[in-house]
């Protein structure tokens, strides 16, 4: 039995991205491997449906501080506990790794998920750029193995850091099994009436930031002709940049096209993919894009952005957008609603390339590369 320790920090309080890659992965290690110890170092838990089953589960044994410098402990003081527990591997699931972890017994594997800070340094404020590069850089280079979750994250990490390449190793992700399961017609139209949703509509799922181009989505629906402009469904939170798009919503009379329903759970996320007409995501810069990957598996149609790691997500399941021109966006968008045989054949190459994205492979995988390394420094 080994026994693996996690950075569960993301998987105990953050709800999307970060969080749904540390609970995906963790819970289909338990499920294909569950003979393993799985070990969950955090922080804190914020208490939500999401997390609770990995308070349950006997496979895991989550470690919080007794300190009060969370913060410190996170960085440093989860030394001893990880020695104290005899930790053979450490997994860093988003990006950090502890100080002076490179100093013990215990061997390393730290996950990049995306090098936003130098594609996109104006996301965020100057600190934290500071902080977050030296962070990553750091891990990077005292990690016995790199995962990247792209080949276009991979390329990000040797370009920016100047690290070997064979010291990074390609895992992709999958998404959450619900977004497999075909759901009836009555289900979805269920979700639609409660949520107040119309019952043809496109699709947007992410956080509502400047790099993810909802402005530019919206601008694009603008753009589309009457006889085909259907209202835009949003599901993701955001503040100022979100304020930027309802501004551009109210100054162009746009309301009755884009809905911000709140408060949807998993299960009804996935009768909405469903019931789409297409899903939209011509983001700027992702270092994979899970969205996508729910989409394809839900047999939805997809628009996207022709850069970064967006058609390796995708594959040859999508109409690829130059994400700087609405008008190009707007044109996908018509091709996809307006050519049912063109529709057909995104799904079927869709939902074919999201095959590569088959939990059980990928999450053996991961185990293999876990196994690697302690055979390495063994």
């Amino acid at each position: 039995m080994l026994k693996l320790g996690f950075d569960a920090k993301r998987l105990f309080n953050n709800t999307t991205g970060l969080g749904n890659y540390s609970r995906t992965l963790l819970n289909n290690l338990s499920e294909y491997f569950p003979n393993e110890h799985y070990f969950l170092f955090s922080p804190k838990i914020k208490e939500h449906p999401l997390t609770i089953p990995f308070s349950k589960n006997p496979a895991f044994s989550s470690v919080f501080p007794t300190t009060r410098f969370k913060n410190y402990w996170r960085s440093y003081g989860i030394l001893n506990d990880l020695k104290q527990k005899e930790i053979e591997l450490y997994h860093g699931l988003s990006h950090e790794l502890p100080i002076g972890i490179e100093k013990t017994n215990i061997k390393t594997v730290v996950t990049i998920h995306d090098l936003v800070i130098k594609t996109w340094p104006k996301t965020f404020p100057w600190f934290d750029r500071q902080i977050y590069d030296r962070k990553f850089s750091s891990s990077c280079k005292r990690a016995d193995q790199i995962i990247a979750i792209s080949e276009s994250t991979k390329n990000d990490i040797v370009n920016y850091y100047q690290v070997d390449p064979k010291r990074i190793k390609v895992v992709y992700q999958t998404c959450n099994e619900t977004f497999k399961l075909v759901l009836s017609e009555s289900l979805i139209k269920q979700v639609l009436e409660k949520h107040q949703l119309p019952s043809s509509y496109l699709l947007y799922v992410g956080s509502v930031t400047e790099r993810k181009n909802l402005l530019g989505l919206v601008k694009a629906i603008q753009q589309l002709p009457k006889s085909l402009r259907i209202p835009l469904v949003v599901i993701g939170s955001g503040s100022t940049y979100l304020k930027k798009v309802q501004n551009f919503i109210a100054q162009h009379d746009l309301q009755q096209y884009v809905f911000f329903p709140k408060n949807i759970s998993t299960d009804e996320l996935s009768a909405i993919y469903q019931g789409a007409e297409m899903f939209c995501y011509p983001s700027f810069y992702e270092g994979f894009g899970i969205p996508i990957i729910e989409a394809l598996f839900s047999k939805t149609p997809v628009l996207t952005s022709n850069v970064s790691s967006l058609p390796e997500a995708a594959g040859p399941g999508a109409f690829y957008a130059n994400p700087h021109q609405p008008e190009n966006i707007s044109e996908g968008i018509q091709k996809i609603l307006s050519d049912s045989k063109y529709r057909q054949q995104l799904v079927e190459k869709g939902y074919a390339h999201a095959q590569k994205f088959n939990a059980a492979d990928l999450t053996r995988e991961m185990m293999e590369v876990y196994r690697g390394v302690i055979r390495l420094r063994s």
